[in-house]
């Protein structure tokens, strides 16, 4: 698992440098994801350089699904976890559905919050709630720990695709990495060995590997989509941790929120400037329309484990793990790529990976929620 989050780091360092790269030689004040790529092909081998616009094409497509992906994930993830509360204290058992229509309608009033600013201040709050609520996750983890002879040492080779997905979503923000950089009054303290981006990494690799290690030592293959839904309901501070968690992601969900309308929005309103009340009113009625979205897919895909393992092969694979690699080959060739073109090597190895991871990823996630729509009982479909 540990190789996991070492080559997202990589790639995630191989898209600022490059950035850094073409800013500097081009003399560009800042760069998207999009733009980065479309640099590296127009500046590449001449018989690649009308793939450049495609390339940023296909690299905001890929933005949006997982960025929105992400926002499907936080709707299943919060109704899952309030539902969870309220059952314990409200008589009846209202769908999933149901709550989910209830975070949406909260989560309105939060995507209308379009300054970066003003989201790192709830990214911040939404930090603190976390971190009280993984060391509550990870106490009672350490206190129910079952012996590690009860579990085998290698899960069988079809549930890896699964793996993946989830792997990569869980460490995949290569999406944020440029609009953050940006928007910081010191763009320096970023990158360097004890930047931003690398002291956020060994914290993120630290607490998935913790609470994933004794996570499954204690609820083993009974483990759900969120280590909070396996947290029993019989403590208050164990129901007040389901609230954090929501609670953080309920405030971060217009962080997610911001590359698409960041991407999309401008596209938008350039295409219908002759339309004055689209200008207007369009941008408020194109962010309650991505929520919908949302939600509409969030209700049609409300198993989360799956949705994540989705989510996380499909796009966040291609981002993360096919397009950094290529673009650092076509940035630096032909005779920059080190000793022997080993960097080439190296690139064509992590391509490959996140080829595979991609392919194999997003069918077994699809099998895997085709089978669930048509066996619901089934005991890999039960929970969320």
């Amino acid at each position: 698992m540990s190789a996991m989050p070492n080559c997202q780091s990589l790639v995630l360092i191989v898209e600022v440098v490059i950035c850094h790269f073409f800013i500097l030689r081009y003399n560009k004040h800042r760069l998207s994801y999009g733009e980065v790529v479309e640099l590296s092909f127009e500046k590449g081998p001449r018989s690649l350089q009308r793939f450049s616009k495609a390339s940023r094409i296909a690299v905001n497509v890929f933005l949006n699904i997982t960025q929105l992906g992400f926002c499907c994930v936080y709707i299943v993830f919060i109704a899952a976890n309030i539902k969870q509360v309220v059952d314990v204290y409200v008589t009846g058992d209202l769908p999933l559905r149901v709550y989910e229509v209830f975070v949406f309608i909260v989560l309105v009033l939060f995507v209308f919050v379009k300054h970066l600013k003003w989201l790192s201040y709830f990214a911040m709050l939404a930090n603190l709630l976390t971190a009280v609520g993984l060391i509550i996750v990870l106490q009672y983890t350490l206190r129910n720990l079952q012996p590690v002879t009860a579990f085998p040492l290698f899960a069988d080779f079809a549930s890896l695709p699964l793996f993946f997905g989830t792997a990569i979503y869980a460490f995949e923000g290569i999406s944020l990495v440029l609009p953050i950089e940006n928007k910081m009054r010191t763009p320096d303290a970023f990158s360097g060995w004890a930047g931003v981006l690398n002291l956020g990494m060994v914290i993120v690799v630290a607490l998935y590997t913790a609470i994933g290690f004794y996570g499954y030592l204690c609820f083993g293959d009974d483990a759900q989509g969120s280590i909070t839904l396996n947290i029993p309901n019989d403590n208050w501070l164990y129901l007040s941790v389901k609230l954090m968690f929501s609670l953080a992601l309920i405030i971060t969900y217009g962080l997610q929120f911001y590359v698409p309308i960041l991407i999309v929005w401008p596209l938008i309103k350039k295409h219908t400037q002759r339309f004055s009340y689209i200008q207007k009113y369009g941008e408020g009625m194109f962010r309650i329309f991505l929520v919908l979205f949302t939600l509409a897919m969030a209700e049609l895909i409300p198993h989360l484990g799956l949705f994540i393992s989705l989510v996380g092969a499909l796009s966040s694979s291609a981002l993360a793990l096919i397009f950094p690699p290529i673009m650092h080959t076509l940035t630096f060739w032909p005779d920059r790529l080190g000793v022997c073109k080993w960097h080439l090597f190296k690139n064509i190895l992590i391509c490959a990976l996140g080829l595979l991871g991609f392919a194999t990823g997003t069918y077994v996630s699809l099998s895997q929620i085709i089978y669930c729509f048509q066996n619901p009982s089934a005991p890999v479909c039960e929970g969320t």
